[in-house]
């Protein structure tokens, strides 16, 4: 066993013996580890270890977690034990509900063509849903999540939306995998800052932050008889299976109050985009679409915006281009290239 999985196990678990610990599939950032915990009781927990010793971002998830479940109709795991400062600081979760999307999303390629497209974009209507229910509740300022405020509201670090923006590019910095292509991060800031005026009145909502594809679980109807297998069944404020769009997200530790399009954004580039090509329309207005009909509409200033956060997204290339080049088996240099010239054409877009 991990000397850190160890050490967390041991503070917050004393009493309880481990059977055996699992993997959890592929993590692009360095900072964490995470595994599943089986005790030796049949019982489950999922264990995020902060590697690096900062246990802001366990503050942060550990905050967001039970604000989420107590204040919004969405499901989450439940929180077990959280101890942003402990050596190392740690957070276990229980199981999540249902089925991982990518294992939904795969299991819907089964059909004819048309079959399949259907219920993919119906699946990506729901995910649209659960984000535009996460972003109702608007908060007075912008910030980043420092941890829960006596009240079991969030306490935030408050600062203009650029601020926070350019924060969290920094925090993209702190956990990117590869200093290749390092300059994009100036050349993204730079982006930020000279954009100011069109970003300083965005709207303030409690934003996900990395909305993927591991990071969102299908319940009720969407698996079957499958559902709960994974873990308790949760419920929403409204009664149904996994809140009111059956989605429940996961691995909140990005989470930040600013603009709702910057997680729409986001989404539809973690979803449905590869490298330096974009998914199906279908599949992003399918999105866009269960978005509206939840809020009535995008976020406020979504078109104005989005180029800006197009930007912002290249990161998610630039600082992990090593794992891209594992990913996609293509050499480093050729993605390198792709990168840099996604990038020019992006900020060109702005």
């Amino acid at each position: 066993m991990d000397e850190a999985v160890a050490a967390a196990l041991g503070a917050a678990f004393p009493e309880r013996s481990v059977e055996r610990l699992t993997d959890v599939g592929p993590s692009w950032n360095g900072a964490n580890e995470t595994v599943g915990v089986v005790f030796a009781d049949g019982s489950r927990a999922f264990c995020k270890v902060a590697v690096d010793g900062d246990g802001t971002r366990i503050a942060r998830e550990l905050a967001v977690l039970r604000y989420v479940a107590a204040e919004r109709p969405l499901a989450v795991p439940e929180v077990l034990a959280g101890d942003p400062d402990s050596d190392p600081p740690y957070l276990f979760t229980g199981p999540a509900p249902g089925r991982e999307l990518l294992d939904v999303w795969t299991d819907l390629g089964d059909g004819t063509r048309g079959e399949r497209d259907a219920e993919r974009e119906a699946l990506l209507r729901r995910v649209g849903a659960t984000l535009a229910t996460l972003h109702a509740e608007r908060f007075e300022t912008h910030g980043e999540i420092v941890g829960s405020d006596p009240r079991g509201g969030l306490a935030l670090d408050r600062a203009p939306w650029p601020d926070v923006l350019v924060q969290t590019i920094e925090r993209t910095r702190e956990i990117g995998t590869s200093e290749r292509l390092a300059h994009h991060y100036d050349a993204v800031v730079d982006c930020v800052e000279a954009n100011r005026d069109r970003l300083r009145d965005a709207p303030a909502a409690l934003l996900h932050g990395d909305v993927a594809m591991p990071n969102l679980f299908v319940v009720d109807s969407w698996v079957g008889r499958d559902a709960g297998t994974e873990g308790h069944a949760g419920a929403g404020r409204d009664g149904r299976a996994g809140g009111s769009d059956g989605i429940a997200p996961i691995d909140w530790e990005l989470s930040h109050v600013g603009d709702p399009a910057r997680d729409l954004v986001r989404a539809e580039d973690q979803l449905l985009n590869g490298f330096d090509e974009r998914g199906p329309e279908r599949y992003a207005t399918a999105l866009r679409d269960g978005y509206r009909e939840r809020a009535g509409g995008l976020p406020e200033g979504f078109a104005a915006r989005r180029p800006i956060y197009e930007v912002v997204r290249m990161l998610g290339r630039s600082g992990f281009i090593d794992q891209w080049t594992t990913y996609l088996d293509e050499p480093m240099a050729d993605l390198v290239d792709r990168a840099e010239a996604e990038l020019r054409v992006r900020l060109e877009a702005v």
